[in-house]
C-alpha cells in the first residue's frame, strides 16, 4: 500500500514539474501574434501589430520547451495563473542581422515578424526576448493575451491550391515544410509544382534528409503573381510579386529576402506548417535563410541545388555560415569573447559545448587546413565571415561552399538533433 501511494507521489510530482501536457493547455490551431521590431545599431522596440487565429498547429505536442537554445531571439508563453512556462521557440530576426550594417548606425528601420505559438485555452504571459552581444538573453516586451480577446482576428484568408509533393504523417508527428511560390504567374503554376518537387528533391538527395525522408511532410501552395521574377533593384528592375521579394537586400546583389512576411504567413496558414520556403521565379543566383523565420532560393540557377538546401541549414538547424571570404553586409557579426549559439562555429571560449567529443585525438587545435586534414573533423579557423578568431569544424562543407558534396559530419548532428526535437 505504502509502495503505491510513493508512485501516485512520484507520478503527481512528474505531472507538476515535467512534460507540458499539450491538452491541458492548448488546442491544434495557432495563435500568431505579429510585431515590428524597429530601432538602430544599439536600440531595439516591439511594436504589437495584430493577433490572428490561424487553423492548424503542425509543431510537436510534446516537445513545447526549446531545448536548443539557437537564435538571436525568442518568444516564451507562460500560463498566467499559475507562472508555468508552457512554450518556448529561438528565431532568428532580419531586424538583428540589419542592426550590424553600416546603415543601422545611422537610420532607424522597422521589420515584420511573428510569434506563433499552440493557440491557448486559457490566459497566457507572452514574452519577447532578444540576444544581447554578451550573449545571454533580455526581455524587451512582454503583453498577457486572452484567448476570448474578440480582436483576436478569427477571419478566413484567402484559398490557394495547394499540392502535396510528400506525405509521410500527421503534422504533430513531423517536419512540415511548406513551399509558397513568388513571382510565378497564374499560367505558370505548372511549371511552379514541377520546381517545388525538383528542390524538395535536391534536400532529401543529402544527409541526414534523405535517412530521413519519412520524418516530413512537404506541400506547395500555388500563390500567383502579377508579373514574373523578382525585383532587382540594383539593375532597375522592379517586378509586381504576391510577396515582394527582392535581391540586393543590405545592398548586397545575391542577397534575396521579402520584408513582406503579413502575406507570407497569410498564404502559409493554408496548409500545416513548421517552416517556410520562397520559392522565387528566376534563374538569378542568390538566397537567404533565417533560423525558425525564413527560407528563399531561385529556382533556376544552375546552383539552385547548392543554394536550396545551404539555406535550408540555416533556417531549420540554425546552421553558421563557414564561409569568411565572401563581400557581406555586416560589421563585427560576432563577438569573438563568447561562444557563438550556432552549432558549427566556435571562438574556442567554450568548445567543450560543441563538437570536441567527435575529434580524433590526434587532431591539432587549431587544424592546418592541409591537405592530410581535408577529411577530419578539426578546427579550423575562418567561417562566420571572419577569417580569424572564429573556427569551422571542416575543411569544406555545404555550408561553407557550392563545391562542397554535402554537410559536413559536425553539420549532420546538428540537423539530426533539429529532425529529433520536431519528430520526438
Amino acid at each position: 500500500m505504502i509502495r503505491i501511494f510513493l508512485l501516485i507521489l512520484i507520478f503527481s510530482s512528474f505531472q507538476s514539474t515535467g512534460q507540458i501536457i499539450f491538452s491541458e493547455f492548448f488546442c491544434a490551431k495557432s495563435l500568431r501574434f505579429d510585431f515590428l521590431l524597429g530601432g538602430n545599431a544599439n536600440q531595439v522596440t516591439v511594436y504589437p501589430a495584430q493577433l490572428k487565429q490561424e487553423p492548424y498547429w503542425a509543431g510537436s505536442q510534446v516537445n513545447l520547451i526549446d531545448s536548443l537554445q539557437y537564435g538571436n531571439c525568442r518568444f516564451r508563453v507562460s500560463d498566467s495563473q499559475s507562472g508555468r512556462l508552457i512554450y518556448s521557440k529561438g528565431m532568428s530576426t532580419l531586424f538583428q542581422e540589419w542592426q550590424t550594417t553600416p546603415e543601422a548606425r545611422e537610420s532607424f528601420r522597422t521589420f515584420y515578424h511573428a510569434a506563433i505559438f499552440p493557440f491557448p485555452q486559457k490566459k497566457v504571459l507572452l514574452e519577447i526576448d532578444i540576444r544581447e552581444w554578451e550573449g545571454g538573453f533580455k526581455t524587451i516586451y512582454s503583453t498577457e493575451i486572452d484567448p476570448d480577446d474578440y480582436f483576436i482576428i478569427r477571419e478566413h484568408g484567402m484559398t490557394y491550391k495547394t499540392e502535396s509533393i510528400l506525405e509521410s504523417g500527421k503534422p504533430e508527428n513531423k517536419v512540415d515544410l511548406v513551399i509558397l511560390a513568388e513571382g510565378y504567374m497564374a499560367g505558370e503554376m505548372g511549371k511552379f509544382v514541377e520546381d517545388a518537387r525538383r528542390v524538395a528533391g535536391y534536400l532529401f538527395e543529402e544527409e541526414p534528409f534523405r535517412s530521413e525522408k519519412e520524418k516530413f511532410n512537404v506541400r506547395a501552395v500555388l500563390t500567383p503573381s502579377l508579373e514574373s521574377g523578382t525585383d532587382i533593384p540594383g539593375e532597375g528592375i522592379y517586378k509586381n510579386t504576391v510577396f515582394n521579394s527582392s535581391f540586393f537586400t543590405f545592398d548586397v546583389p545575391r542577397y534575396l529576402t521579402t520584408s513582406d512576411m503579413r502575406s507570407i504567413y497569410d498564404a502559409a496558414a493554408t496548409v500545416p506548417y513548421d517552416h517556410i520556403y520562397i520559392l522565387v521565379n528566376s534563374e538569378r543566383y542568390g538566397g537567404g535563410g533565417f533560423y525558425n523565420f525564413l527560407n528563399v532560393c531561385t529556382s533556376d540557377n544552375r546552383l539552385t541545388r547548392e543554394v536550396f538546401v545551404h539555406e535550408f541549414g540555416h533556417g531549420f538547424a540554425g546552421l553558421g555560415d563557414e564561409y569568411y571570404n565572401s563581400s557581406v553586409a555586416y560589421e563585427n557579426f560576432y563577438n569573438l569573447e563568447i561562444e557563438p549559439w550556432e552549432p558549427n562555429l566556435t571562438t574556442l571560449v567554450d568548445f567543450n559545448s560543441k563538437w570536441k567529443n567527435m575529434m580524433g585525438d590526434s587532431i591539432p587545435v587549431p587544424t592546418p587546413r592541409e591537405l592530410k586534414y581535408n577529411q577530419s573533423i578539426g578546427v579550423f579557423e575562418g567561417g562566420g565571415y571572419m577569417a580569424k578568431g572564429i573556427y569551422s569544424p571542416f575543411m569544406d562543407c555545404r555550408m561553407k561552399s557550392n563545391h562542397a558534396r554535402e554537410f559536413c559530419p559536425v553539420c549532420v548532428k546538428a540537423i539530426q538533433k533539429v529532425i529529433d526535437f520536431h519528430t520526438k
